[in-house]
């Protein structure tokens, strides 16, 4: 069989990075699009230094520039995005790249989380959700082949919830949301 060719991008992060290394435990070419200022990154570098030497191709480029988004796209066949929510409609800019190169089998949004169709709440999100729907109509809308994963609540309800059944110990609560500056 055939292995796909992939191509990540947020490989940096903590999602990205084990992504990058499931494919690599599962024989694909992996490819990583890396933005030129986490080469100076000393946490970043660690984690991109260990890639490379487990075969990861680092590539250099942003979701910003279409140029380096395209030399990166025709390398592959399946792009996978696991950017931070903060990034989510940068993907804009990547999906018109897919569209246009024509080579891509699979597109994975950067989702990972609750199912932003089904998910409600009333203006306490900041919008996240909301953008989260604005990447899935604009693939759509392209109609470039993807897959939207949704983990829904399992990551931070159901699992904590089966590691310890009572809840949690006095003093101690589940981050639900979690905002950052």
């Amino acid at each position: 069989m055939e292995k796909s060719r992939v191509l990540i991008i947020g490989v940096t992060g903590n999602l990205g990075h084990h992504l990058a290394k499931a494919t690599l435990q599962f024989s694909h070419p992996t490819f990583a699009l890396v933005r030129p200022s986490s080469f100076s990154d000393p946490h970043k570098s660690h984690k991109l230094h260990s890639l490379s030497n487990a075969s990861v191709t680092l590539l250099q480029g942003s979701l910003e520039d279409e140029e380096s988004l395209m030399a990166a796209v025709k390398q592959v066949d399946v792009v996978i995005c696991a950017v931070s929510s903060k990034q989510v409609l940068l993907q804009k800019l990547l999906v018109q790249v897919i569209k246009k190169s024509g080579c891509i089998k699979r597109f994975i949004p950067s989702e990972f989380g609750l199912d932003p169709d089904k998910t409600r709440i009333s203006d306490m999100d900041y919008n996240f959700y909301k953008q989260k729907s604005e990447i899935r109509r604009f693939v759509e809308a392209h109609g470039i082949p993807y897959t939207y994963i949704s983990c829904n609540f399992y990551m931070s309800y159901l699992l904590p919830q089966l590691v310890r059944p009572q809840g949690p110990s006095e003093g101690q609560g589940y981050n639900f949301w979690r905002r950052e500056y």
